[in-house]
Order: structure tokens, then C-alpha cells, then sequence
């Protein structure tokens, strides 16, 4: 690991020491002075070449020039142009016997540095203490030079230019501390050191090789250290190590999360190679490759191999699990073609991948609760002049409840948009006729529900089932009275399938078989609906000078009746009967368990209502500037049920009610449910399954669910404190405020927030005296214990059952310029922790990969 990290780390070194520190193009030699006049040629005289190969400009406050020595003194804001170079420092000395100048910065009466030189090179700025430089040879060598490159900042003891490609520097350090760059700070809160680093350039590339380098934090030294690195160079996207997180879970060992490595392939595409490994055998492989084209496309694809190792080998708590994953993802961009559009999101993984993770991320994000999992490819193609949108569908849907998938290989529809059945003689729509709308669509879809051994194979194929469905809907509508609408409309389902199903009694096995018959058959069913709806208004108004000036309540109740015959009748022929192992006669669809599902049975002839309403008031409010604010009491409430006049017995329907609502500002979210049945249900002695009677009046709860949300946070609670006015003494601290009381106690607006979320549901039938009952909290919030501090936590309480669900509690620390991220799952199944450090500079990101880099984010460069 040690060599790993310390080889990651150097790249970062190197990316930003001096690249162009003191580079500088050869300037073309000035060509030869030569006197001709009319002396004979053998008498020409030919002059010195001077010791400088261009102009020499100085000034200084004070300045002195000793011919004997040939040296010039230049002291107090001395300046210095040569060529492309200009130096600024307090004091400067130019040796012209041996080509060479020699700058120093401003020091203090105990020698100790309080001002830089300042070298400036075509545009770039460098400081250093001293700086030596040789107009011949082109050599440098600065001391405790600093220079800024992108957004990092180097500081090296001593740098060496030997000619325009090399470079060589000892004990530098390098750091992304936008507050050490910025000067707002003298110690970085953390750099990279190395003892020995050369910078190799060339005209298309440069290369850094370095020594040992390591990795401080606030000065201290750290483990990260690496012996070595070569590193290429450049502006483009770069490979490099991706850093891991590590921690420990209690079911496979300490691990390390993500080492990985990056690699960016051509212009379009970039690899990622990740690994996840644990110290009791476990390990797991993740590769994922992202490509993007500008304004077409832009996806994934991404993979889990692994293999889980739990307990001692030879005991009897040993198990080792293969597992995997398979997900791609697919966006097109709309502006590419509106007319042609394919879109993927597929993620399939074996029965048991959740319950045997090896990627950490799945616990933290809480994937490992999943139930069920669904991928889906489709590709949508709509028409210029035709009204019609064709879909094409393949879909995977894994349910690890059961073990069982659900597979739609292809599923196609092609829906006709909307359209009026008549044309408007006026231009303006009215009457029934003219109102009347058609829609109507072609689905076909080839199904079959299988296990993951059969997938593919000829077993599944033989029980795939395929299937044809249209719907035509016609509506219409108008006025009447003014105040009343009037609605018709009528549904005909037409389908066919490939597979029926046929039943009868086996005797010898003595039980009910059920063959499936292969062959073409259909079924046609249609109903009709009217109904009539209109809006009520009622308003109760207060004395002047209440708290509550007003309750509006508005109702808008609706009628309809709705027929259908008898499908099941034995002249359509969709129901047949057969006799049981008691002998009774049994009917049966023979479109029972199909993939058009099976046509309704039974006469319905049902009158139906529904009545919503919605209740608001008015009350007297100071923080508005109207002096009223309105209060939601109910946003809706609904009944609804029907009768069926053509029923047998029980002919009205389970009475339902559901409400919505808001309070406290529209913060707490309120939505019920609630189920009666008008019948009378009695339990005989000694059985659990009740009766439902003829006799009305029971009016039993079926069914109840409440569901509350209400995200609290700091600004709710009462006016923001003005520490200004409340403290006197002020301090800063990394450029945050804080207030400071008597006994010197720091004050900060310390925000937090807290997302409470709380369900309640209770089922009951006549089936069973015991009712069903599920109830939980879940609390999901944040608080900054200091401006660079925060704490986040999730956790759900059962109140049935007791216990904690999943609970999960993380820490993030802000430190300047990388973020220190520690997450923990003390209960459940998984029990973990979680420790990562991310590096905020862009430039770090990509050399040394503490974030994952991909063309999704937006530093990608294209």
C-alpha cells in the first residue's frame, strides 16, 4: 500500500514544479560587428565580442559601478531587464568578467528574509531569496524559490536550470492550500515533499522523475510516502493511481475500498479499474469505462466480480460466494435527433449480490435494502406528418424475494395521438359530437417469468408467451345549465395470445391440473360510462378582530354510472368450468396467468360517487403584508364507492377515503388513507376466517395509512441571531467570522437541519381476526458542530418490531484545501466504517485521482 500511495502521490509533485521556471527560448546571437571603410581588406579591424548578447537595462535607489572589477552594485528597489528576464529585489550585483548577476531579497536586522526577489519571466512571476544567473551558460540556481503553477504553489530549497530542458530541485515542497497560495496563511495546511525531482522537456512532452516524496499534514509527517515516481507530463487528461478508502466491516475483515487505476483512451473514452480488498479472503474487481460525444451521446458500462469469503475455512461458518454486476448506461441528447431516441439503464446482478457485497457504497447509499431490480433499453421513434409515437422495450426486472425475474424481450407499442372524431363547423368545439375524442394504441409484448438458471435457455423459451393488445377510448363532454359537466365515454379492449390455459381433475393424483394449450386465441371486451360533475362553494366568515377571519370549503362531487355485460357467460367462451377433488363445479379462465390478463366476469351495472373537497382559512398574520395568510386544511379529501345494481350479493363496494394536507408553512406533509367495508363480518369459534354477511351497518377498517414528513431546520425555529450586536469582541479564523463572548467562547451561526419521516399502516380482512400493523421513524439530518465541521446521520425505528433498521452516521472535516470524509454503520447486517481523504484542487483530482475522474463532471475537457 505504502508504495502504491507514495507513487500516486509524487505524480501531484511534478505536475506543478517550476514548468516554466526560468525557461526560456535561445535567443538568436547577434551577428558579428564589423568597421568597413576604405582601408585595404587585410587592414579591416575587426571589434571584441561584447560579454552580453543584449541590452542590459538596471535602476535602484542606489547604485554604484567598480570599472576595476568590472561589477555593478545596484541596492534598493534594484531592477534588472535582460532579454525576456526582469528581476526585482533589493538588492542586486552583475558580474561582467564572469556573466553572471546575483539577486537578493529584502532582509531583516537578524538576516532572516521579509521580502522576496521577484523574478519575472515571459508573464510569470517567481519569488525567491536568492537568485543567481549566468547569461552565457543560460544556468540558474534560486534558493527557497516559490511559484505558482495552475492551482498549486511550489517551494524548493534550491533549483538548478542546466540548459532549456532540464531542471533539477532539492527538498521542494508543493501544495494546493488556496490560503497558503493566497499569503492569507504562512504554513500550508498540508504539501507533498521531496528530496530530489528532475524535470525533463521536450518540445511535444516533459517528464518528472523524482526521489522519495511523502505526503504532510499541518507539518506532521504521514505513512503516505512513495520511493520513487516517472511521471509523463502534459495539459491532457493523465493516467494515474486512484486512492482508496479503508476501514474495517465486521462480516469480511479491514479493507481497502476503490484502489484503482485511471486511464483515459483516445478522445472519447476513459477506463477505470477499481478493486475492493479485505483481509479475510474477500475480494472484489470493478471495472467501468465512461465515453462521451458532444452533443450525440454519453454513457457507462461498469462491472462487480468478486467473490465473498465469510467464517474460517474447515468450520462450519465458512462460505465463499461468487457475485456480480453488470450495468450500462446509455443518454442520448434530444437535440441530436428529435425524431430517433435510444436510451439504456440496464443493471443486472446475481440473486444474492446484495446480501454479500463487497463495495462498501452500496451499505453507505443504502442499495443493499433493495428488493427488486429493473433495466430497461428502449428506443422511441416519432414521425415528421405522422401522429404516431412507436416505442421498442426490453426489459429485465429481478425480484430477489422470490428468485424469480420477469423478462420483455421485445415489448413494442405504437400510440395514435389524440384526435377528434368530427370536425367543428363553427371553429369553436361544442355539443357532444363535436367533442367526442379518440385514443387508441397497438401493444405487443412477449413475456415469460423465470428463475436465473433458466434465463436463456430452452426451458424459458418454451414458457415465453407472447401477446397483442389495442384499447380504444372514446370521450366526450359539455355543458349544461352552466354549471354542470357532462362527461360519455366508452372502452373496448381487443387481444390475442399465443397460450391459454385449460384445467380438469387428475383422480389418480387427486388434485386439479392446469396444461397449457398452445395456439392462437382472443377476447373482446368493452364498457360504457357517464357521469356528471360540478363545484360547490361555501364560505364561513368570522367577526372582525378574530384570529381566524374566514373556512372556505370548496366540493366538487360527481356522479357516474358505468356497464359492462357478463364476459364469462358461456356464449363468449373466455370461462369454462371443471369439478374439483370435492366435486363441485369450479369455473376458470382459460386466459387465467396470461400475458393480456383476463377479461372481467360478472354483469356490472354500477352507480358510482365521488366527492372531493378542499378546505382552506384565513387568519390574521403580522409577517404578511396583507395582514391575512391563507392555512391549508385539507388540500384534498375524497369519498368514493359505488353500487352495483347487477350484483348478486354484496352489490356496494368498500367505501374509500383519502386525504392530503399540509402545515406549519407547507412543511409538514400529511397524506391518509382509509378502507371501509359496509358489510358485517362475524368470526365463527375457533376459526380465523370471518364471514362477510348481507347485513350493512359494520363499516369495518380494512385498511389505514397515515404518512407524515417534515423537514425541520435551523431557520424554522425563531430569527436569526445578529452576533454582531450581541458580542462586541470579533476574531476571523480562515476567513470565517466569529464572535466571541466574555468568558471567550466562540459564537457561530451554527446551522442544522433534520428530515423526520413517519409511516403507519394497518391492513385487515375478513380472512384472518389478526390485523396486520407496520409502523416506523426515520430521522435524516445534518449539524455543523463548527464552520468546518459537520456531522450527518440517517436511522429508522420499527416500532413494531422495536429495533433500529439501517442507521448510518458520517463525518466530514473542511480542511482548507482537501476534505476529510469518515462514515460508520454501527448496526444491521453490514457494520462498517469508512475513511476517505479527497483532495479539492481540480489538478490533484486528476493527477493523483482522489476523486474519481470521468467525463460527467464538469472539469471533463470536452
Amino acid at each position: 500500500m505504502v508504495k502504491t500511495v507514495s507513487k500516486n502521490i509524487l505524480q501531484i509533485l511534478i505536475i506543478l514544479i517550476f514548468n516554466n521556471f526560468l525557461a526560456q527560448e535561445a535567443p538568436e546571437k547577434l551577428t558579428k560587428n564589423t568597421v568597413n571603410d576604405t582601408i585595404p581588406k587585410q587592414d579591416t579591424v575587426v571589434l571584441k565580442k561584447e560579454p552580453l548578447e543584449s541590452v542590459l537595462q538596471t535602476k535602484a535607489d542606489y547604485n554604484r559601478r567598480d570599472f576595476q572589477k568590472k561589477m555593478i552594485y545596484l541596492n534598493k528597489n534594484a531592477q534588472v531587464k535582460y532579454q525576456d528576464v526582469q528581476i526585482d529585489a533589493d538588492y542586486i550585483s552583475i558580474d561582467e568578467t564572469k556573466s553572471l548577476m546575483y539577486a537578493r531579497g529584502k532582509q531583516d536586522s537578524l538576516g532572516r528574509y521579509i521580502e522576496p526577489a521577484v523574478i519575472t519571466q515571459a508573464g510569470k512571476k517567481y519569488e525567491t531569496d536568492e537568485f543567481q544567473y549566468n547569461t552565457k551558460t543560460k544556468k540558474a540556481i534560486a534558493f527557497n524559490a516559490r511559484t505558482e503553477e495552475n492551482e498549486g504553489v511550489i517551494v524548493a530549497e534550491k533549483t538548478k536550470k542546466y540548459n532549456d530542458s532540464v531542471f533539477a530541485m532539492r527538498r521542494a515542497d508543493y501544495t494546493t492550500d488556496d490560503y497558503f497560495i493566497k499569503k492569507k496563511d504562512t504554513t500550508a495546511d498540508y504539501f507533498l515533499r521531496a528530496s530530489n525531482i528532475k524535470l525533463v522537456k521536450t518540445k511535444n512532452k516533459s517528464s518528472i522523475i523524482s526521489g522519495p516524496i511523502q505526503m504532510y499534514i499541518e507539518q506532521v509527517p504521514t505513512p503516505l510516502i512513495m520511493p520513487f515516481a516517472i511521471l509523463p507530463f502534459s495539459d491532457k487528461r493523465s493516467a494515474g493511481i486512484l486512492i482508496p478508502s479503508f476501514g474495517e466491516r465486521q462480516d469480511v475483515g479491514f479493507f481497502l475500498n476503490g484502489l484503482g487505476y485511471y486511464q483515459p483512451i483516445g478522445e472519447h473514452f476513459d477506463l477505470k479499474i477499481l478493486a475492493d480488498i479485505y483481509t479475510k479472503g474477500s475480494w472484489n474487481l470493478r471495472p467501468e469505462m465512461n465515453y462521451v460525444k458532444k452533443y450525440r451521446y454519453s454513457g457507462n458500462f461498469s462491472a462487480d466480480i468478486g467473490t465473498a469469503v465469510r467464517g474460517i475455512k474447515g468450520l462450519d461458518d465458512y462460505g465463499k460466494t461468487s457475485t456480480y454486476r453488470i450495468a450500462w448506461r446509455h443518454t442520448q441528447d434530444t437535440k441530436s435527433n428529435p425524431f430517433l431516441n435510444f436510451s439504456a439503464s440496464v443493471d443486472i446482478v446475481s440473486t444474492k449480490f446484495y446480501n454479500n457485497t463487497l463495495n462498501n457504497n452500496y451499505i453507505l447509499n443504502q442499495n443493499v435494502l433493495n428488493t427488486q431490480q429493473n433495466s430497461t433499453v428502449t428506443v422511441t421513434k416519432r414521425f415528421l406528418r405522422l401522429p404516431a409515437t412507436i416505442t421498442a422495450t426490453a426489459s429485465y426486472s429481478q425480484n430477489f424475494a422470490t428468485g424469480l425475474s420477469d423478462l420483455r424481450l421485445p415489448q413494442m407499442n405504437v400510440a395514435i395521438n389524440q384526435f377528434y372524431l368530427f370536425g367543428s363547423k363553427t371553429g369553436t368545439r361544442t355539443g357532444l359530437l363535436e367533442n367526442i375524442t379518440v385514443n387508441t394504441g397497438i401493444n405487443l409484448t412477449n413475456f415469460v417469468q423465470t428463475d436465473e438458471g433458466e434465463l436463456f435457455k430452452a426451458a424459458m423459451w418454451d414458457k415465453l408467451q407472447t401477446g397483442l393488445k389495442n384499447n380504444i377510448a372514446l370521450g366526450t363532454n359539455t355543458t349544461i345549465a352552466k354549471y354542470f359537466t357532462f362527461s360519455l365515454g366508452a372502452n373496448i379492449d381487443n387481444a390475442l395470445t399465443t397460450k391459454t390455459v385449460r384445467k380438469y381433475y387428475d383422480p389418480i393424483a387427486n388434485k386439479a391440473i392446469t396444461a397449457t394449450d398452445k395456439g392462437v386465441a382472443g377476447y373482446s371486451t368493452f364498457s360504457t360510462t357517464a357521469s356528471i360533475q360540478t363545484t360547490l362553494y361555501g364560505q364561513a366568515n368570522f367577526k372582525k378582530g378574530s384570529a381566524i377571519e374566514a373556512i372556505r370549503h370548496m366540493m366538487t362531487p360527481s356522479i357516474g354510472f358505468t356497464y359492462s355485460p357478463d364476459f364469462g357467460g358461456s356464449g363468449f367462451g373466455y370461462y369454462k368450468n371443471y369439478y374439483d377433488a370435492n366435486g363441485a363445479l369450479t369455473p376458470y379462465s382459460i386466459f387465467e396467468g396470461g400475458i393480456v390478463g383476463t377479461p372481467s366476469s360478472g354483469m356490472v351495472g354500477a352507480l358510482g360517487f365521488n366527492i372531493g373537497n378542499n378546505i382552506e382559512m384565513k387568519v390574521k398574520s403580522k409577517k404578511d403584508s396583507t395582514g391575512v395568510k391563507k392555512i391549508k386544511i385539507f388540500e384534498s379529501l375524497n369519498l368514493s364507492g359505488n353500487y352495483n345494481f347487477a350484483a348478486k350479493d354484496h352489490p356496494f363496494s368498500i367505501l374509500t377515503i383519502n386525504g392530503q394536507s399540509s402545515f406549519f408553512d407547507n412543511k409538514l406533509s400529511v397524506n391518509t388513507s382509509l378502507s371501509l367495508d359496509p358489510y358485517k363480518i362475524i368470526y365463527l369459534p375457533g376459526q380465523d376466517t370471518g364471514i362477510r354477511t348481507e347485513e350493512l351497518g359494520g363499516f369495518s377498517v380494512q385498511g389505514f395509512n397515515v404518512q407524515l414528513s417534515y423537514p425541520l431546520s435551523s431557520e424554522i425555529f425563531g430569527e436569526k441571531t445578529d452576533y454582531s450586536k450581541k458580542y462586541q469582541s470579533k476574531g476571523e479564523v480562515r476567513n470565517e467570522n466569529y464572535y466571541f463572548d466574555d468568558d471567550n467562547y466562540a459564537h457561530f451561526d451554527q446551522a442544522w437541519t433534520l428530515n423526520v419521516n413517519a409511516n403507519y399502516a394497518y391492513t385487515k380482512s375478513y380472512a384472518s381476526r389478526t390485523p396486520t400493523r407496520l409502523a416506523s421513524v426515520g430521522l435524516d439530518g445534518s449539524i455543523k458542530l463548527t464552520p468546518f465541521w459537520n456531522i450527518n446521520a440517517s436511522t429508522h425505528y420499527d416500532m413494531v418490531t422495536k429495533q433500529l433498521a439501517y442507521t448510518r452516521i458520517g463525518f466530514a472535516r473542511d480542511q482548507r484545501s482537501f476534505t476529510i470524509n469518515f462514515n460508520w454503520v454501527p448496526f444491521g447486517q453490514y457494520k462498517v466504517y469508512d475513511f476517505f481523504i479527497g483532495i479539492k484542487a481540480n489538478i490533484l483530482s486528476d493527477a493523483l485521482k482522489y476523486k474519481d475522474r470521468s467525463f460527467t463532471q464538469p472539469n471533463a475537457p470536452f
